[in-house]
């Protein structure tokens, strides 16, 4: 486990001094292993340069799954995504992805050259932290997620608008996320006067060939 971060993280190094990295969250019950093959695949951290940091969630009971202990970011109580959610749990995340952020800059590699990314869960995360992080990011990729605590975002939004680039993926037929709680997530973001790219794909709660090829480009794009 790191000591500044405080979580157990996988790392894909370039094959050269990295210049920018990406942040990359897994979803409920898996770990930083998930899309280990994915960035494998894509060939980035030597393309780019870029240093691809895949953290695994802490062990906890996650109340949907009765109880049961598994990999998360924070505690679920339904699916609804609107009522009751773990606010301490959810803060505690985003502590984790700032102290990431940090460990980062202090290897060298400005904010400005980070990006945030997660799926389900994980993009939740990254989308909580991103619109209340002070410091420019490359960047924020929301897979599969939603925003939680929306209602809070008015007050404690910090990240400038204009500069924050926003993309969220989702799929139509999703059971896990529903693609009207997705929907209703850029809709607040957006009335917060954040731009959001938001992509629609017949799929359920995964990734597509289609969607992995445009992925790849925008990240490239962000960050080439």
């Amino acid at each position: 486990m790191n000591e500044k971060t405080g979580l157990d993280v996988l790392e894909i190094e370039p094959e050269g001094p990295p210049g920018c990295a990406v942040i990359w969250l897994h979803g409920l019950g898996t770990d930083g292993h998930d899309f280990e093959p994915l960035v494998q695949q894509w060939g980035l951290a030597n393309e780019l340069g870029a240093r691809f940091i895949l953290p695994h969630a802490p062990r906890r009971p996650v109340t949907l799954n009765g109880g049961m202990v598994m990999r998360a970011w924070y505690d679920i109580y339904d699916l609804g995504f609107a009522a009751n959610e773990d606010r301490p749990g959810i803060v505690q995340a985003q502590q984790h992805v700032l102290g990431l952020i940090r460990r980062e800059q202090q290897r060298g590699i400005g904010s400005d050259r980070i990006l945030l990314a997660g799926f389900s869960q994980g993009g939740a995360i990254a989308l909580y932290t991103a619109l209340r992080c002070r410091a420019a990011l490359a960047g924020v990729l929301a897979l599969s997620s939603y925003l939680p605590l929306a209602d809070l975002l008015a007050e404690e939004k910090s990240a400038e608008p204009d500069s924050l680039v926003i993309r969220m993926d989702h799929g139509d037929q999703d059971p896990v996320v529903a693609f009207a709680v997705a929907e209703r997530s850029r809709d607040w973001i957006e009335s917060q006067g954040y731009a959001v790219a938001f992509n629609r794909y017949p799929m359920g709660h995964s990734l597509c060939v289609p969607q992995m090829e445009s992925l790849r480009n925008w990240i490239v794009q962000r960050l080439g």
